[in-house]
């Protein structure tokens, strides 16, 4: 391991919002993880089982708004890629040089973050003068897909294969 906190040989890190993260997404991570041996680290305030894997950690936070969200935001550094479902969390790790996509596969750019920011910001304005939104809709095959093929374009392009 070298440099700190989870970096081995590869310059990328995987950071995780487990929380809301559905664990399909998650186990399409873990075998990313071991394909290219790269770290997985998943931040949650609860304990699940991960499996046995030098590339894989679980870090448990404690409980509390946005304190996995913080913790990301401190151990993320440039070229790592985060996978979060929370704007907020996607625009400032963005801003930290980080590659950010969601649960559904959609990969951020400097244009999608900051229009997906402000479409939170006015939903979350409804939702306080009373305006009942509704949530995201479940999460499809299609998404699954879409994920996984995001998830495997962006390490080709960023790791050597193993």
């Amino acid at each position: 391991m070298a440099g700190g906190w989870g970096r081995w040989d590869c310059e990328m890190n995987i950071l995780v919002d487990a929380d809301a993260c559905p664990v399909v997404i998650r186990d399409i991570l873990y075998r990313a993880a071991q394909k290219r041996q790269i770290m997985l680290t998943l931040f949650a305030n609860q304990s699940f089982q991960i499996p046995q894997s030098s590339f894989i950690t679980l870090y448990q936070v404690a409980q509390g708004p946005d304190v996995a969200d913080h913790e990301i935001s401190r151990r993320v550094e440039a070229g790592d890629l985060v996978i979060t479902a929370d704007i907020p969390l996607a625009y400032e790790v963005f801003q930290q040089g980080a590659h950010v996509m969601t649960p559904r596969g959609e990969r951020y750019t400097a244009n999608t973050i900051r229009q997906r920011l402000q479409m939170r910001d006015f939903m979350e304005t409804m939702r306080a003068a009373g305006q009942h939104t509704g949530g995201p809709p479940p999460l499809s095959q299609a998404d699954r897909k879409l994920f996984a093929d995001q998830l495997d374009r962006l390490l080709r392009r960023a790791l050597p294969a193993p």
